[in-house]
Parts: C-alpha cells; structure tokens; sequence
C-alpha cells in the first residue's frame, strides 16, 4: 500500500458485508490496511457505500478497541470508565478538547526527542529498535517530565473547573435553585 502515490484524501467505501473498498487502488483492504494508513499519516475518509454516512471515526475506533484487547493496553478500565463519565456531562467538549491538546503535546514531545535523537546520530535513521533502546535510558527521566507534565496539566484542569464552577454560582446563585444556597447578602 504504501508504494501508491498519495493523494489529496483517500475515500473508502464500507459495503453491508463489512468490507472495507479503497476507491484509491480499486482493491478491497483491512482493518490492518486502514491502520498502516494512520500510522503513514495519509488522509482518508471512510463512508458507507449506500448512504455516504462518514463512518470514518467509527472505523478508527474499532482499530484502538482491537489494539487494546492485544498486547498492553494503552488505557486502564480507570481511566475508560472516567472518559465514559463525561459523557453527556457538561464538561464533555471541553474534555475532548482537553485530550486532543494533552495527545498533540505529547506527540510534539516525542518529536522534539526523536530530531534531538536523530541529529546525534548524524543523520542516521531512528529505527524503532533504536527508540527502544533510547527509551531504555531515558525512560526514568522521560517518565520523571511525563509526570510533572501530567501534574500540571491536571492542575491546570482543576483549576478551570473551579473557575468554572466559581463563575456559575455568581451567576445562576441568585435563582432559587433547590439545594444551593444563594450569595451571602453584602451588608451596609
């Protein structure tokens, strides 16, 4: 797959049977197929034949659900069960935004460490083996800023809640809402 030429977005079609069609190659791919897509950082779109319903992150959805039930899994059912809490919550899009952000800071990380790696070597290529290895030695103090990111990142979350929460009370405290308790009058 990877030695046809990319295009502006790929379009895929998804027949009742289950099958996945790439319009691109006029060839019928897989699950794996449309993973290495991801992995190559192509543009696609993945509809449903007959109604052209974008059916795109259904489809990356069913490829992390497989990718956690193999090998290690990247989420605990904690941290699943806490995304699924959001859920219809008031703070669902920004949570969403909130994980997008984390996701693209962490990928930012890991390129600053791969070019930092990768001019080291003089311009050798940064092979997964070599990144493992990297890893190896760096782990601790990767894990060390891996953690003080997280710590201020969930900070940063708590405070904007109580903002947040903060900003409600003054202006929703003045209904009589049941189980809230109004502002305390100021006295002259």
């Amino acid at each position: 797959m990877s030695s046809v030429k990319k295009s502006a977005e790929r379009l895929i079609k998804k027949y009742p049977n289950r099958r996945l069609y790439d319009t691109q190659t006029s060839s019928y791919i897989t699950l794996t197929d449309v993973k290495q897509l991801v992995l190559d950082a192509d543009e696609f779109t993945v509809v449903d034949a007959k109604t052209n319903e974008d059916l795109t992150r259904s489809i990356l959805l069913q490829i992390i659900l497989e990718e956690e039930a193999n090998g290690i899994p990247m989420f605990s059912s904690s941290v699943l069960a806490q995304i699924i809490r959001y859920y219809g919550h008031a703070m669902q899009g920004m949570m969403g935004s909130y994980l997008e952000k984390n996701v693209q800071a962490f990928t930012d990380i890991q390129n600053k460490f791969t070019s930092n790696a990768a001019g080291a070597l003089e311009g050798k290529p940064f092979s997964p083996e070599m990144w493992t290895q990297f890893m190896n030695v760096q782990g601790p103090m990767m894990q060390g800023m891996m953690n003080n990111y997280i710590d201020q990142s969930k900070n940063l979350f708590l405070q904007m809640q109580e903002q947040m929460q903060n900003q409600s009370k003054a202006m929703f405290g003045a209904f009589p809402f049941p189980g809230m308790t109004p502002p305390p009058a100021d006295k002259k």
